[in-house]
């Protein structure tokens, strides 16, 4: 099967991990051999409910004894779709209303910022160094990080950068900016949090200027930050906001909402202004519907908070520098990036699954199932401190 996976499946490194997967459960993956590894990645930050959630299955087995795949995006009236539209509006603050549901964040991102620049007349985008957002055309143009973009340019043009949390950067947001495009949470950077008000700075900012505040909330969002989105943390509310990944519950799925005013503009002049084949598919709605209801029913995200001290708590060493981030979207900061290397490997070899980020090489990303119990934090934590021991001896 390696051989298999080499020569036929498309890699995104030289040197994938490559583990063979058996089945998954819970907070647990099984590899062919039968290894059981306890998972602190999710599917990096994917499967929010962890594996096999029994009410996402069981919506999607549901789903798939209904219909499936009926009609192009927006034509057809199809139950879960809605259901999950509705319910998105319902938990989110006013006037973020209105969703178009799309195959993955990066896709939500592309209509985001066409909604933009629509809606504006403008074409100037406003980025942050050191941003992700994905890894199409118009999200690549977006991304903060020229050594990933150099290879395809030329990309989309008038996009400029400012630095995430330095205020005397918001001046660079004028009146020919269509948008400012920030994630909640700075995720390949390292998990780099805003501070001291910065992004309702932004929202003034754009909102003087007549520009658009689009947060992408592909990570942060459903529930991992303990709130269903991490905006909701630093009382901002964005003109757009995208999802993903957690969203669908361990099926694809993206979406970006904003007001009912804004989101009609891709109506018509032209008509068909950003359209998929695929978005809202009715079994992937299902699947996301079942995760936001167990996420806004459930207690999981009251638990959030607690489960992120309780491992601020354990992971204490000599080369552990900082722990960033909140929720469970952390990330521990290590001496340099050997360190971090040997100790996302090593782990793997004791049955923990860990993971990097982008563009921080010190960071080690920990982004566990939500549901993840106490028990198996301090499971996880373990290995990764005997791991720590045995580097630090060396």
């Amino acid at each position: 099967m390696k051989q298999d996976f080499l020569k036929y499946q498309a890699q995104t490194t030289p040197h994938p991990l490559a583990m063979e997967i058996s089945h998954a459960k819970g907070s647990y993956i099984f590899d062919s051999k039968g290894k059981k590894y306890l998972d602190f990645v999710a599917g990096v930050s994917a499967c929010s409910l962890g594996h096999r959630h029994p009410r996402v299955v069981d919506a999607i087995k549901e789903q798939l004894d209904t219909y499936l795949h009926v009609m192009v995006y927006g034509e057809y009236i199809q139950k879960p779709a809605v259901a999950l539209s509705k319910l998105l509006a319902s938990h989110l603050p006013y006037p973020l209303e209105k969703t178009y549901l799309t195959n993955s964040g990066t896709e939500a991102i592309e209509g985001a910022l066409k909604l933009a620049r629509r809606a504006t007349g403008r074409s100037q985008i406003i980025a942050a160094n050191f941003a992700y957002h994905g890894n199409t055309m118009g999200a690549m143009s977006v991304m903060g990080f020229e050594e990933r973009k150099q290879a395809f340019r030329p990309l989309i043009p008038d996009v400029n950068y400012i630095t995430f949390n330095n205020e005397k950067d918001l001046d660079y947001i004028t009146r020919k900016t269509a948008a400012v495009i920030l994630e909640t949470i700075q995720g390949g950077a390292g998990f780099i949090v805003p501070k001291d008000e910065y992004l309702k700075k932004v929202k003034d900012r754009c909102s003087d200027m007549g520009a658009l505040l689009i947060l992408d909330e592909i990570q942060p969002g459903f529930g991992r930050t303990g709130t269903l989105f991490g905006f909701q943390n630093y009382g901002v509310v964005p003109d757009i906001v995208v999802m993903g990944k957690g969203m669908g519950g361990g099926m694809p799925i993206g979406a970006f909402t904003t007001s009912a005013t804004l989101m009609n503009q891709l109506q018509d002049h032209p008509k068909l202004g950003h359209i998929t084949t695929f978005g809202g598919h009715p079994v992937i709605a299902s699947a996301a519907l079942a995760t936001l209801q167990e996420l806004t029913e459930s207690d999981v995200m009251a638990e959030i908070r607690k489960k992120e001290k309780l491992f601020k708590s354990l992971l204490k060493h000599p080369l552990i520098e900082e722990i960033r981030g909140i929720g469970l979207m952390l990330a521990i900061l290590t001496k340099n990036a050997e360190i971090t290397n040997q100790i996302v490997l090593k782990c793997q070899n004791e049955g923990l699954i860990l993971f990097w980020l982008l563009f921080e090489p010190k960071a080690v990303r920990i982004t566990p199932p939500l549901t993840i119990s106490e028990e198996e934090i301090r499971e996880g934590c373990d290995i990764i401190l005997r791991i720590l021991d045995k580097i630090h001896r060396q």
